[in-house]
């Protein structure tokens, strides 16, 4: 029941919300700093390419991102965010972190080091491989 809770919650929708779709390109694109093409979205996220595709148009239309030929292959094509990308980013990526900032201060400093203890267990745990 508790997991149910935490699923549904506001933040944790916020958060699902962050690891896909636009707002995950937009972060993508904010953490990498330079260009980037479109198969290496699609690689890192592991969506399929027309997923990155539909994402990346609506991102153009919203005047976030650019797209533009690579000049030494002109097979490629390079995204990068706008200012106004950059800028979204950002005020997305300080509301999530406020989210989690409020979220480890109600539970105070003991049981958010317990909390930190538990999910870096958890993430060992799930990252090795199976006997």
């Amino acid at each position: 029941m508790a997991m149910k809770k935490i699923r549904d919650s506001q933040v944790q929708k916020q958060i699902d919300t962050s690891l896909h779709g636009e707002i995950s390109v937009l972060q993508y694109l904010a953490h990498k700093g330079d260009d980037v093409i479109p198969s290496e979205i699609s690689d890192v996220m592991q969506v399929s390419t027309a997923r990155v595709a539909a994402a990346l148009n609506s991102l153009e239309d919203k005047g976030l991102i650019t797209r533009q030929i690579d000049l030494d292959d002109r097979r490629r094509i390079l995204v990068r965010l706008t200012s106004a990308g950059e800028r979204q980013a950002a005020e997305h990526r300080e509301m999530v972190f406020g989210n989690i900032t409020d979220m480890l201060q109600s539970l105070g400093e003991h049981d958010a080091q317990e909390f930190v203890r538990i999910t870096d267990r958890l993430a060992e745990l799930i990252s090795q491989p199976k006997e």
